[in-house]
């Protein structure tokens, strides 16, 4: 079956596919008093140009990302590997390690602004996921957006077939 969008967005049932291991990245900050804007404007200012450097740059890792902005803002990121989101952290010459200093030394533990990261190591085959009138979204869109048809069709068998 190929996938066909319709106005922007892929009608029929889709589940997204990456192959292999990956990890799934989530970041974020949390405004504590709205009225420091000058604590948090920096913050908030620091991950569009980390996100372009990854985006520039696929041999850093990043595999897609979502970004959701509020008074507690996140970043899904799904990466190729553990290894080389800590190299990108660690990077002299990325763009993360200069925030990271910058918000240690404007905001540091004032309460002013959280940040906050978890990560997830996902092997090869344990995950699944369903989209319906959606763009390519999620692992759709940082991996390989497929069909969700034969074993595809439902979540036990979606996690059996990855």
């Amino acid at each position: 079956m190929n996938l066909e969008k319709v106005n922007g967005v892929y009608p029929q049932r889709t589940s997204g596919r990456i192959e292999g291991d990956f990890v799934v990245f989530l970041i974020g900050f949390r405004i504590n008093k709205l009225w420091k804007l000058h604590k948090w404007v920096p913050v908030m200012m620091a991950m569009p140009p980390m996100l372009r450097e990854l985006e520039a740059n696929p041999d850093l890792g990043l595999l897609g990302h979502h970004l959701f902005v509020g008074r507690t803002s996140l970043v899904v990121q799904y990466w190729r590997s553990t290894e080389q989101l800590l190299a990108y952290a660690k990077s002299r010459d990325a763009a993360h390690l200069p925030a990271w200093r910058a918000f240690n030394k404007r905001v540091g533990t004032s309460g002013d602004v959280g940040i906050w990261h978890e990560t997830y190591r996902v092997r090869a085959g344990d995950y699944e996921s369903i989209y319906v009138n959606m763009p390519a979204y999620g692992l759709g869109k940082s991996g390989e957006l497929v069909p969700a048809t034969g074993k595809r069709e439902d979540a036990r068998g979606r996690l059996a077939a990855a």
